[in-house]
């Protein structure tokens, strides 16, 4: 949807130091950036999005008694749409370039 990225950041697994997966990220041009185990800083910032997804989705589900899958793409839209302070604006925003129109800023 994005396109390809131009970097990735991963545990250090066999399936991504395998001769296939280096050769893939060649032809893609995407450089393939391993973390070492237990220095949580090296991708600190996806633990930190993980950990807030998480938190979004048990409270939604333990709220609404609904499951994960059912209320995903709220919580996605929710994510995408608050400010988040390492970037200063909304995912939403730095991507497109403004701010998400919804009925609740008409």
């Amino acid at each position: 949807m994005h396109g390809i990225p131009s970097s990735i950041v991963s545990d250090i697994n066999l399936r991504y130091t395998s001769k296939f997966w280096d050769r893939l990220q060649a032809t893609l041009g995407t450089k393939l950036r391993l973390s070492s185990a237990y220095h949580p800083e090296t991708d600190g910032q996806t633990e930190r999005s993980i950990q807030s997804l998480e938190d979004l989705l048990r409270a939604r589900v333990l709220e609404q008694g609904v499951t994960w899958a059912e209320c995903l793409s709220l919580i996605e839209f929710t994510y995408n749409n608050n400010f988040h302070s390492s970037i200063g604006m909304a995912p939403f925003e730095a991507l497109y370039g403004r701010r998400c129109r919804t009925p609740l800023c008409w």
